[in-house]
Order: structure tokens, then sequence, then C-alpha cells
């Protein structure tokens, strides 16, 4: 059985994407190179950002319909992670409201990827 271990954004200031995932994250790149920057998990996932002037980049997609969620253990855990966010000056797209999986909002990186901020699949 295959289990995915990577996501990959595409993005278009490298520099700048770096700069904001490694202080969202609160973690240096495993992997930092001037086209392509990897932040590794202790759970096996490895979050890729890749730059869109990269030689041999290659996609015809575009939009961001995607998202890169973060669950966290409760509600308070959500505000308190929007608050963090808000201050640091991150986009968010999604003040904190109950969906039907629980307390959630979502906030923006540089690039316009979606980022969601949940608790694991809990009543309102």
């Amino acid at each position: 059985m295959l289990s995915p271990n990577l996501v990959l954004l595409y993005t278009k200031d490298m520099q700048r994407s770096r700069s904001f995932y490694e202080a969202l994250l609160e973690m240096s790149p495993t992997a930092d190179f001037p086209a392509y920057v990897a932040f590794s998990f202790s759970s096996g996932l490895t979050l890729g950002l890749w730059s869109t002037e990269a030689a041999a980049f290659v996609s015809e997609g575009t939009g961001n319909r995607s998202e890169l969620a973060f669950m966290v253990a409760d509600r308070q855990a959500v505000e308190a992670l929007h608050e963090k966010w808000r201050a640091a000056g991150v986009t968010i797209e999604q003040a904190p409201f109950d969906a039907a999986f629980g307390r959630t909002f979502v906030a923006l990186d540089p690039d316009g990827h979606r980022l969601r901020v949940c608790r694991p699949d809990a009543k309102p």
C-alpha cells in the first residue's frame, strides 16, 4: 500500500515562502536549495516548496483549490493559533467558525495556498 509522504506547494518567491514557513512552523528546512525547500516532520510527512521559476518546472494548473491542514487538540488551540498567526501578520481568509467537523479557520500563505487549522473530526 502506498502512503503519501510529501506535499508540494508551488511558489513564485522562494525566499519569501521559505521565510514564511520557517516562522509559521517554527523550524528550519531540512533541505534548502535555490528552487526547492523542504520541511520534514516527525510524522514522516515532508512539506516541499518548489519554485515556479525552476529550470525544470512544468505545470499547466492554476489556482489554489487545495488546503494544507493543521489539526490541533481542541477549540482553545484553534483560537490560540488564530490569534498568534493574526498577530504575526498572516492573512486570515476565514475567521474561526464552527463547521460540520468542529471549530476551524483558514489562513493564506504568500502564494495564496489555503492553510486550515481545525481539530480532528469533532462536533462543534
